[in-house]
């Protein structure tokens, strides 16, 4: 009684009711009905369902990732990174390619043999990468792929079909010895020799050098080397810094591709009837483009 006259004069004058918190052991005093009890146990199966849920979850959760994991280690990284940062070829697709450290040699005064005065040995060396080979074959199936279009020039079906094509990182290695021998130091004995791109005129072989320095430009800036450049102490009688150019890299397996490259060579005087004519209605350029 005393309690109920208490709460009513609380609530008379304005006074919140104190929040009523009972602790388990409390409530263990109190008289429930068997509806209570009831929702209490559902509640409490309940919760063991979605604990055993949660539980079933990420047992699952964390026995995928083990998987992916697992499968990860297994993936050819070598070949998916050629694929993603090359355009796809016959290359590509046939060469099993692969990356490795390999140490630049980037001496100042200790040169390789592709450095050297012009000689028929220079010459040899130069050719010995590949930088005249011939076209090879790019099949009907892998044209487009290749970035070939259908009005290209095409390989008559009884000479084998498909389409003829280079290798452009051997292009690329072509134009680097056209600058050699375009060079200040080497002209000269070029000039003179008249052979390959020096049995056009001048305004041809100048054209040609500067295709070939821009088209280097363009893929040097393609693929930019983001590696970094440290220095070392030269003269030990007066320490001076100078540029370490002697670097690592990782480098595709060059002699790959260009194995590939060679023994997939088109003829080398291939029969006057090799090629289709021009598609009806293809492209026709009205000049070099």
């Amino acid at each position: 009684m005393f309690n109920f006259w208490h709460q009513q004069n609380r609530r008379l004058v304005g006074i919140a009711e104190p929040t009523t918190c009972y602790t388990d052991d409390a409530e263990s005093l109190l008289p429930r009905n068997g509806k209570e009890l009831k929702n209490e146990t559902d509640s409490k199966k309940g919760s063991t369902v979605r604990r055993s849920l949660i539980l079933v979850f990420t047992h699952f959760f964390v026995a995928a990732i083990a998987v992916l994991l697992s499968n990860m280690w297994r993936i050819d990284l070598d070949s998916t990174c050629a694929k993603h940062t090359s355009h796809f070829s016959p290359v590509v697709k046939h060469v099993d390619i692969k990356y490795a450290e390999v140490q630049y040699n980037g001496s100042f005064f200790h040169e390789e043999i592709y450095r050297n005065d012009p000689s028929p040995e220079v010459d040899d060396a130069w050719k010995a990468l590949g930088i005249d080979y011939r076209a090879l074959r790019v099949p009907e199936s892998e044209a487009q792929k290749s970035g070939l279009a259908k009005d290209q020039v095409k390989i008559r079906a009884e000479h084998g079909g498909g389409y003829p094509g280079n290798v452009e990182g051997l292009h690329h290695l072509h134009c680097l010895n056209l600058l050699r021998q375009t060079s200040h130091y080497n002209f000269g004995y070029y000039k003179k020799l008249g052979q390959g791109a020096f049995t056009n005129n001048d305004y041809i072989v100048k054209s040609h050098v500067t295709h070939c320095m821009d088209i280097l430009r363009q893929q040097l800036m393609c693929t930019v080397d983001t590696g970094v450049l440290g220095q070392v102490w030269v003269d030990p009688k007066g320490p001076a810094p100078f540029v370490d150019f002697n670097t690592k890299h990782t480098c595709k397996n060059f002699d790959a591709i260009r194995r590939w490259a060679e023994e997939n060579q088109l003829p080398e005087v291939p029969p006057k009837n090799f090629l289709e004519p021009p598609m009806v209605g293809g492209r026709i350029y009205p000049e070099t483009p």
